[in-house]
């Protein structure tokens, strides 16, 4: 038996259009002919992303602490850029969707070591040279103003 061919959907065709024609879809309250599979999984995605930037930028800002606070003769503005820059998004972020706050808090520990890897790989400083367990309140790591010194 011959099998038919495939058509692509307009997801897999052109992901715009299809966004403008869910969107549509939703405002008319059109919702017999949502494409829901594919709807379910873009929500699921969206709700994934924002996980991974918060543990991107947290990632980024413990390495940039502990690069501050144990190579104090390398302290550059360009660090403390860079701590701005990342407090600004988890704070964005936050600000955006509050539930992210605990989620910081469940991560903190696997972004520090992960953080303390990368701060060790970039100093050249032994990885025994920083503390074990993250050395860093919440408050410190979202405070804009707050450097070790």
């Amino acid at each position: 038996m011959q099998k038919l061919p495939v058509t692509p959907s307009l997801y897999d065709r052109d992901y715009l259009l299809w966004i403008d024609r869910v969107i549509a879809d939703l405002r008319a309250g059109n919702f017999r002919d949502l494409d829901l599979e594919n709807l379910i999984e873009e929500i699921e995605d969206m709700g994934r992303s924002q996980k991974q930037a918060l543990r991107s930028n947290l990632k980024i800002v413990l390495m940039h602490l502990l690069k501050y606070a144990f190579q104090p003769e390398k302290r550059s503005n360009s660090w403390r850029s860079t701590l701005r820059e990342h407090r600004d998004r988890l704070q964005s972020a936050i600000e955006d969707s509050p539930s992210l706050k605990p989620y910081a808090v469940e991560n903190l520990e696997v972004c520090y070591a992960k953080a303390l890897k990368l701060a060790a790989d970039e100093t050249g400083l032994p990885r025994s040279a920083f503390p074990p367990c993250n050395p860093f309140s919440l408050e410190e790591i979202f405070d804009a103003e707050y450097l070790p010194e």
